[in-house]
């Protein structure tokens, strides 16, 4: 438009010069998750879980919620109706009796909500187990009270954030379209089962109270329940939804990986420090056991494997000390320097070094090649007598 009116950009700042020092903060209008390309590591989620922060849906609990209470009401209708018909009855009939003092209203008051009370009290504990085993069955038993926690650093006004987190966010289109398809689907089923039974609707002012509450209560029963299973039905892509933006808040950044791993893990550094201290460690514990060695086999000048055998501990020869090049170097003079015998043999020294660790004993299939070398060594030292 601008090339059309042969204006370039920066002429309206120099005819505008009140806008030259002003600047646009882009970051405003940037993604609130931009750079959160990682899933979340299980640590993560174990914290979050620990916070309270699970995946679930609500359409669940509501659905077993509704479901249990109208089953309790369903079941104790007989008693609930004798109660508060028993309780309408003193009072329609006792009334003139009554002496309105403030001692007696406040008795009366409490006798009502004592009645009360034991109407309501299986229809709170059902409901109260329902929606337990509703949260329950989705994410398992987790005791939190984290989200009860005040924290101030969660207090930030931004308009723009908040704008987009009430009108424009997953969530907000996610609910609007539950309530929606809650009013418009459960309104319709409501209507086909009120329209089947409209004949014996009209039939309630002719009969006693109890059969109109009767048929008034089967005709709610099943609309509770189809309202129930369309919630039930409803949960399962919710649930799937719910996931989603779950794993979608906790996704990471590289960066915040590679914190997470130092954290597991340990810095790489301090990791290879570690390591290097381990192999000086064995080092020195194998040059600590060169002069015990019988003999060490060499390649000659690039693998060094000492080995020794005790007739009353060890079933066979077993590797003290390995080593290639300038480590092959030290074991061989640390040999020499304390008389240990060194037989050469390139593709003994070769295979001991590649198959064995320090500590391990001879397999059987070099058991062969390892009697020849200590053959020659009992040779060498006058023995007669063979491994």
């Amino acid at each position: 438009m601008l090339n059309e009116l042969n204006i370039r950009p920066f002429d309206i700042l120099e005819e505008a010069p009140a806008l030259r020092g002003f600047r646009f903060d882009l970051q405003r209008f940037a993604a609130e998750d931009e750079g959160r390309t990682e899933d979340p590591t299980e640590k993560k989620l174990r914290e979050a879980r620990e916070k309270g922060q699970v995946a679930k849906t609500q359409e669940l609990p509501q659905a077993v919620v509704v479901i249990f209470g109208f089953l309790i009401i369903f079941f104790f209708a007989s008693w609930i109706y004798d109660s508060m018909a028993a309780m309408t009855k003193y009072y329609m009939s006792s009334f003139s009796r009554f002496s309105l003092t403030e001692r007696s209203i406040l008795i009366e008051l409490y006798r009502v909500s004592f009645e009360s009370a034991k109407i309501l009290l299986p229809l709170f504990i059902g409901v109260s187990i329902a929606a337990f085993l509703g949260d329950v069955v989705q994410v398992g038993f987790q005791v939190s009270t984290h989200p009860l926690k005040f924290d101030p650093s969660k207090l930030k006004f931004d308009p723009a954030t908040m704008m987009r987190k009430i009108f424009f966010s997953k969530q907000v289109a996610m609910n609007l379209f539950k309530s929606l398809f809650k009013v418009v689907v459960i309104g319709f089923v409501a209507y086909l089962i009120i329209a089947s039974e409209y004949d014996e609707i009209l039939k309630t002012p002719d009969v006693s109270v109890a059969m109109a509450l009767q048929i008034t209560g089967i005709l709610a029963l099943k609309i509770i329940l189809w309202a129930a299973a369309i919630m039930l039905i409803l949960a399962i892509p919710d649930y799937i939804f719910q996931k989603r933006e779950f794993i979608d808040s906790l996704k990471m950044t590289k960066q915040e990986m590679k914190e997470e791993m130092k954290e597991t893990m340990g810095d790489p550094y301090l990791r290879a420090r570690l390591r290097e201290m381990q192999r000086e460690i064995v080092m020195k514990n194998m040059i600590r056991e060169v002069p015990k060695a019988d003999v060490v086999v060499t390649n000659p000048t690039h693998f060094a494997v000492a080995l020794k055998y005790d007739n009353d501990v060890m079933t066979a020869p077993m590797v003290v000390a390995k080593g290639v090049d300038s480590m092959a170097l030290r074991i061989r003079q640390i040999a020499r320097e304390n008389e240990v015998m060194l037989v050469e043999n390139r593709p003994l020294a070769q295979e001991l070094y590649r198959r064995l660790e320090v500590g391990d004993i001879i397999p059987e299939d070099l058991f062969y090649a390892v009697t020849l070398v200590y053959a020659e060594l009992y040779r060498k030292r006058g023995y007669q007598q063979a491994i």
